[in-house]
């Protein structure tokens, strides 16, 4: 079975998947990548499943010696990243050969980016998923982020890899595909997004200023944001006017817009708590979320309101997207 080395952990790198679904009615979220999106295009650049185990890396990434020669991909920010003083290139396939050290430096733009490896990470599943749970300390590697010195191993590639490595071939550390996926596929990151909302279940709580505030303002990440949720401040004081009703506790879906007392927003994210108490004001579309995952402390974001019928269309539309991708790579290596 094949080896990463950790020279260098970097900032925070993480093992992710899709989350584990089925236990938030006991209390454990589903958890998974923030950006769900690169994860699942990096998974198909090498041939895995969708959802297999790969490295969430944020801020500053980690130092990788590949052990035996592998296929890679990487999505989601732009990083520095090289392989032998090459730049490695993103959204596309790339053979490392044995012992080749890669290397990422801090996030050009964005925040998190995903590495997938042909094979996925073996890692133990935990209740159904591979992820790390940070907060809980499971799942994952050891149920933490990575430290240097730790060994990951990799799962059988598929035949598709297989069959795609031998079209990489060359004396160099590092060869890349000449194909890559279109800008048209990808998140459409940017510091300063707009995102689709829903009205939440506590919408109407709200009086009509509040309302037309969390519209029409733009709110400034707050530096306290983290996988759990993303913390925004409004520019002038909080959204509420008036103290709200209390209500009790329910479930939490991820996207939601909670506001607490001191009227600041919080878009909960993959490691969300599982219930909460706040009235909630919104809930992101799905389709917006990875915009939401790379954002960095300073920058801002503003929302806007379409209907439930819009959000699920937005929905389908990019599943399809990603199909007719996934039906076009396999096709590289037929």
């Amino acid at each position: 079975m094949s080896r990463i080395n950790v020279l260098r952990p970097g900032m925070m790198t993480t093992v992710q998947d899709l989350g584990r679904p089925g236990w938030q009615r006991f209390g454990v979220t589903p958890g998974g990548a923030a950006d769900a999106c690169a994860l699942r295009l990096a998974n198909l650049l090498v041939g895995n499943s969708e959802g297999a185990a790969a490295l969430e890396i944020t801020g500053t990434g980690p130092t990788l010696r590949f052990a035996e020669e592998t296929l890679v991909a990487v999505a989601g920010a732009d990083f520095d990243m090289s392989v032998g003083g090459a730049r490695l290139p993103t959204w596309r396939p790339v053979r490392l050969s044995a012992g080749a050290e890669l290397t990422f430096g801090a996030a050009r733009n964005g925040l998190r980016c995903y590495l997938a490896v042909a094979g996925g990470l073996a890692v133990p599943r935990v209740l159904g998923g591979r992820g790390t749970h940070l907060a809980a300390g499971f799942g994952g590697f050891d149920g933490r982020a990575l430290r240097a010195g730790d060994v990951l191993k990799i799962g059988p590639a598929t035949a598709w890899a297989k069959r795609m490595i031998p079209t990489l071939a060359g004396a160099d550390p590092m060869v890349a595909a000449r194909w890559e996926v279109g800008a048209a596929v990808r998140p459409r990151y940017t510091a300063g997004p707009v995102v689709r909302v829903m009205r939440g279940p506590q919408w109407d709580a709200f009086n009509a200023a509040a309302q037309a505030r969390f519209l029409g303002e733009r709110f400034t990440v707050d530096a306290r944001s983290d996988r759990m949720g993303l913390r925004l401040t409004a520019a002038s004081a909080g959204l509420l006017g008036e103290p709200l009703p209390e209500i009790l506790s329910e479930g939490i879906a991820v996207g939601t817009v909670q506001v607490p007392p001191d009227g600041q927003p919080i878009v909960l994210l993959a490691e969300r708590q599982t219930v909460g108490g706040y009235s909630k004001i919104a809930v992101v579309a799905s389709v917006d979320l990875p915009l939401l995952a790379q954002l960095r402390p300073g920058d801002t974001v503003g929302f806007s309101e379409v209907s439930v019928a819009v959000a699920q269309e937005l929905w389908i539309t990019g599943e399809r997207l990603l199909a007719t991708v996934k039906q076009g790579i396999a096709l590289h290596a037929a």
